[in-house]
């Protein structure tokens, strides 16, 4: 995680946690005035657009005392969803079982994209079977990852 994101993240967390709301992630893309600030929410009783608006005032009001991003930029508040990215090992222990697709930063094996599934997390390495192989990728190796949804499991 780049160190903007990172303090980002010890920026917005306790706002968030103090609504009462799981802190899931962040996501800092494009540039000067195209730059999106996407935050994560997660509640056991599910997430509401009401829920979106109050964190949003919340973290609007901090960012404009912290001024972290030196730009314009646009905050949006959302729940994960069914097809939710993944960014800590807590996150992918939670969904072992499941699978997922994940986005190296560097190729292995000439590739950068893999999709299987999640048996779990040894240490700091996530574990991914794809057809009769295990593949361990050490967290910080990973730049993306997404719980790929089973609608039919899902729709029962």
């Amino acid at each position: 995680m780049a160190s903007k994101d990172k303090l980002l993240e010890q920026l917005i967390e306790p706002v968030v946690q103090s609504l009462d709301f799981e802190f899931w992630g962040l996501e800092l893309t494009g540039r000067g005035q195209n730059t999106l600030l996407r935050v994560y929410i997660e509640s056991d009783k599910g997430i509401t657009v009401d829920d979106c608006a109050r964190v949003s005032r919340q973290i609007s009001a901090l960012m404009d005392v912290e001024d972290p991003i030196p730009s314009e930029y646009t905050l949006e508040v959302s729940s994960p969803g069914m097809d939710r990215p993944l960014y800590r090992l807590d996150q992918y222990q939670r969904y072992a079982g499941e699978q997922i697709q994940i986005k190296l930063r560097l190729p292995y094996d000439g590739q950068r994209k893999f999709t299987g599934l999640l048996k779990g997390v040894e240490e700091d390495e996530v574990v991914l079977q794809i057809e009769d192989e295990e593949y361990c990728f050490p967290l910080e190796t990973i730049d993306q990852a997404r719980v790929k949804p089973d609608l039919d499991k899902h729709n029962k």
